[in-house]
């Protein structure tokens, strides 16, 4: 099932420096179009800023709360 046409945003680097042995197919993020590097970059697409863009991280729960003035307590 190998497609001969590369996946969009996938280009093939050039030809291997005299160092490395074997070539890795260049992936770009596909929202920005960088070059990716990370493992986990080219697994999901995304480089890191693009993936924060997209999947902010949750509000920390301490972050919403705040101070409300109260009476004191009785007997304190």
């Amino acid at each position: 099932m190998e497609s001969s046409e590369p996946l969009p945003g996938s280009d093939i680097e050039p030809p291997p420096e005299a160092g490395r042995a074997v070539s890795r197919r260049l992936v770009r993020c596909r929202l920005c179009g960088r070059p990716l590097t990370g493992t986990d970059s080219r697994r999901t697409g995304l480089g890191p800023a693009c993936d924060a863009k997209l999947h902010p991280a949750a509000p920390d729960i301490r972050t919403r709360r705040h101070e409300v003035e109260q009476d004191p307590l009785p007997g304190t």
